[in-house]
């Protein structure tokens, strides 16, 4: 089950056929994005973890989702436009796919929640809530919760850690896990 994740095809923005098997050995960091949510500054974030832990074997892979209140409403081309603009984004970016459960839903995201259904919130975060009071609520428990919630993919395609939309790139929960996922041989 671990080498899964790697044999799922998927489409790079630009509508190249691959797989995620380019990355194996490498320790991944899989993100649903949106260009137009209170969260998009968070590529800034994520695109400080990829230069700094690159050279170390990490990746981080961005699949935007218009799924969250229509926050991703844009091509694949103008989101990567806007990435590459707003953002100056150098990691992989994919097309865009459905995360939340149902028969739409990417298979990489089937076999990502399956694996890991809760994510590490914030500490004392009410995110949830928030979402709540807003209509937003979850209809499978594992559903992803919202944009820019992170999965940690070991180098073997185990996939390790799932972290909150409101968890920062750069807190210190999710760079730890990332930095004990990188110094793991496996």
């Amino acid at each position: 089950m671990a080498n899964g994740v790697f044999e799922i095809p998927v489409k790079k923005i630009d509508g190249t056929a691959t797989t995620l098997q380019t990355y194996k050995g490498k320790v991944m960091l899989v993100v649903n994005t949106a260009s137009k949510c209170g969260l998009t500054p968070q590529y800034e974030g994520l695109e400080s973890l990829a230069k700094v832990y690159r050279a170390k074997g990490l990746e981080v892979l961005g699949f935007p989702s218009n799924e969250f209140m229509g926050q991703e409403p844009g091509s694949n081309a103008e989101i990567q436009e806007f990435c590459s603009t707003a953002f100056k984004v150098s990691f992989p970016l994919f097309e865009k796919i459905h995360v939340k459960g149902g028969p739409d839903q990417h298979p990489l995201y089937k076999e990502l929640t399956t694996a890991q259904p809760k994510s590490t919130s914030k500490p004392g975060s009410d995110f949830a809530s928030k979402l709540a009071a807003y209509g937003q609520t979850p209809k499978l428990p594992n559903d992803v919760l919202w944009n820019f919630e992170k999965f940690l993919v070991g180098r073997n395609g185990e996939i390790i850690g799932r972290f909150a939309p409101d968890l920062e790139p750069n807190d210190s929960v999710l760079v730890a896990a990332i930095e004990k996922a990188l110094s793991d041989d496996t």
